[in-house]
């Protein structure tokens, strides 16, 4: 049955919100965390980048399936930045997965028989005061408190970008999402389909991933933070194809 991880069919969903924390991380120590298949999106021939993606999402569904049959879940997503050339030749920009949460079992069961992202179910609480937010998980050891701002605000401190209209070069989601199955050499490329995709800045106020903690980056710097919100996406069928 392993062939139903390879999303067999296209899936549909409404993004309330997603909030995206991007890391700017120097290239080699993100270079071992990638098959080789897939080389790092490199920015200024020094930095990669890896971004923790928490999305609302309602309605999430088999594509063409009616409203009611979808499911609400909260998502957790540690994605790199990637770049992979296909048998076409053709460069095909996106994100490459390293763990996956959410907040309920059902998504868990079904997202790991339907995709390689192996989910796990962990805690997720969120608190709103006037336009202070926070989102936080006991089990998974992590908070993110930020101000949704409707003025301009400087990019965090250090990063390597020198405007916003840089930063969301590297702001998810991104086109495609890759896997790779190294028993038989394939790729499998999954494409997302957005619109309304209008990321806005957020002013983080505070933020600890216990997850990002444990793998140990040197000279690591937040170098952009946005959200999303009111976004219709799908994701279409996974296409395969053989890596050399």
């Amino acid at each position: 049955m392993e062939f139903l991880k390879n999303h067999p069919f296209a899936v549909e969903a409404f993004f309330e919100s997603s909030v995206v924390l991007t890391f700017a991380v120097p290239k080699e120590q993100l270079a071992q965390l990638i098959p080789s298949c897939l080389e790092l999106d490199i920015f200024q021939d020094k930095w990669a980048f890896i971004a923790v993606a928490m999305v609302q999402t309602n309605g999430l569904r088999p594509k063409g399936f009616p409203k009611f049959m979808g499911n609400n879940f909260f998502l957790i997503g540690y994605r790199i930045f990637v770049r992979y050339t296909n048998q076409a030749g053709k460069r095909l920009r996106g994100l490459y997965i390293i763990k996956s949460e959410t907040n309920k079992k059902k998504m868990e069961f079904f997202g790991n028989i339907f995709t390689h992202y192996n989910y796990t179910t962990t805690d997720i609480k969120q608190k709103e005061e006037n336009n202070k937010r926070e989102i936080l998980s006991k089990h998974s050891d992590f908070e993110l408190i930020f101000n949704e701002v409707e003025t301009e605000i400087p990019l965090p401190i250090n990063s390597p970008f020198e405007s916003w209209k840089e930063a969301r070069r590297f702001a998810g989601p991104l086109p495609f999402t890759f896997t790779y199955n190294n028993a038989n050499k394939t790729v499998l490329i999954i494409e997302g389909v957005r619109s309304n995709w209008i990321p806005k800045p957020i002013d983080i106020v505070d933020y600890r991933f216990k997850f990002l903690d444990d793998l140990n980056f040197k000279n690591v710097v937040l170098a952009n933070a946005f959200e999303l919100k009111n976004i219709p996406y799908f994701w279409k069928k996974g296409k395969k194809e053989v890596w050399k």
